[in-house]
């Protein structure tokens, strides 16, 4: 069941890592894509198991 739940997190924390960088991508206003970044740092750490 542990196992189970770790999955759907990781997958989770995978598809709003993805969103963020589409975001990042198509913002054309740096003062968004600033935003963006600091929002996306936390979930590549988590996706990347580093905290």
């Amino acid at each position: 069941m542990e196992l189970i739940i770790t999955i759907i997190y990781y997958a989770l924390v995978a598809f709003v890592s993805a969103l963020l960088i589409y975001n990042l991508i198509k913002s054309k206003e740096w003062q968004k894509e600033i935003l963006t970044i600091i929002v996306l740092i936390p979930f590549l750490l988590r996706l990347f198991m580093l905290k």
